[in-house]
């Protein structure tokens, strides 16, 4: 069993729910980026998912994509965000570590797709999201990854009907990640009574925990979405105290009472 597998498996041993936290590698800057990782898993955080910067994002809105600009002015890069993960484990072997990103700085790293699994697995890693990789591309990265012993976690949308279903989660592992708006990251509020129905289809096809991203910004709403799924991820709220220049201790005290959100419900 993977850190993931595992997480799920004690939460469920309570019927606790997960809180995932989504940051941008290396934004503002490498050190005050891996000072906030750090502090994640004391607030609360039980997945960590860590971007990968790239300039032409294509699900995010503007406030991730302005995180990830900044990661490139200050240096952030795949190898990078691989030194962060692995100091990040000099100090904590147990918090999962997934890295969320697009095919193409994988693609471009010399020696590609193998390089890039063998460096995850050696630095840490434990899943992967990247969302520009449709199912019928799953012999490039998903089945390699799945091989190498990480996750790779697929994205479900309200679009994503009981026809794609089958095999979007088909070789997903891990959880499935359902995207509860349709729309960027930081967009409209995500609706609970609409997102409950969604959960329980997918859960039931993947049998797999849910995890619910997109449109959450308060504890009270990751309250509201961590009860009707298995958990729920929080992004661009966090980001945009980063972006603001907030001090570390600021932004952990806030991602601490959004995870005590989750864990109420």
């Amino acid at each position: 069993m993977s850190r993931i597998d595992d997480t799920f498996a004690r939460l469920a041993e309570t019927g606790g729910k997960a809180f995932v936290a989504y940051m941008m590698g290396c934004d503002p800057d490498f050190d005050t980026s891996l000072e906030i990782m750090r502090g994640l898993p004391g607030a609360g955080v039980d997945i960590i998912e860590l971007g990968m910067p790239f300039t032409d994002p294509m699900a995010d809105g503007p406030t991730i994509q302005a995180a990830g600009q900044r990661a490139l002015e200050a240096g952030g890069s795949v190898s990078r965000v691989f030194e962060m993960v692995r100091a990040f484990r000099a100090e904590n072997s147990t918090t999962p570590i997934v890295l969320m990103g697009y095919y193409n700085p994988i693609y471009a790293r010399e020696g590609s797709v193998d390089r890039f699994l063998a460096e995850a697995v050696e630095a840490g890693v434990d899943g992967l999201i990247v969302v520009d990789l449709p199912p019928e591309e799953d012999e490039e990265l998903c089945i390699p990854a799945n091989k190498a012993g990480l996750n790779f976690i697929r994205l479900a949308t309200p679009t994503t009907d009981d026809r794609r279903l089958p095999a979007v989660v088909k070789n997903t592992s891990g959880f499935v990640y359902y995207v509860s708006v349709t729309g960027i990251t930081g967009g409209p509020a995500a609706n609970a009574a609409e997102v409950a129905p969604e959960v329980a289809r997918i859960r039931a096809s993947a049998q797999l925990p849910v995890v619910v991203g997109f449109g959450i910004s308060t504890p009270e709403a990751a309250r509201a979405i961590a009860g009707v799924a298995d958990g729920c991820v929080v992004g661009s709220a966090i980001v945009k105290l980063i972006g603001e220049g907030r001090p570390v201790p600021e932004i952990i005290d806030f991602v601490g009472a959004l995870a005590q959100g989750a864990h109420a419900a």
